[in-house]
């Protein structure tokens, strides 16, 4: 699939050009991870910025973040997304 702006939002703006996003897709965070899948986005998102996520949506849900490692102005790239999913034991 591909980035789908309508479940992209931004959260908080600090001000000193550091942002929390929020994003919500079908795809799986290996495709999410890939190079260039925020480049829509490239002229609002900082290197730094997190981008908290609940990916594989309609399947089962993955829930982590994203850190922005690298955006030259045109192709944004983030890290591998550190999952905050976790067992629910009752």
């Amino acid at each position: 699939m591909a980035f789908t702006s309508s479940t992209f939002s931004l959260v908080s703006y600090s001000g000193n050009g550091f942002h929390i996003w929020h994003y919500k897709s079908d795809d799986a965070a290996t495709v999410i991870d890939g190079a260039g899948y925020f480049n829509t986005y490239a002229k609002e998102i900082n290197a730094g910025d997190v981008i908290f996520a609940t990916t594989a949506a309609s399947g089962t849900p993955v829930y982590g973040q994203f850190v922005v490692s690298s955006n030259d102005g045109t192709t944004v790239d983030v890290k591998d997304m550190t999952t905050l999913s976790a067992a629910d034991s009752d």
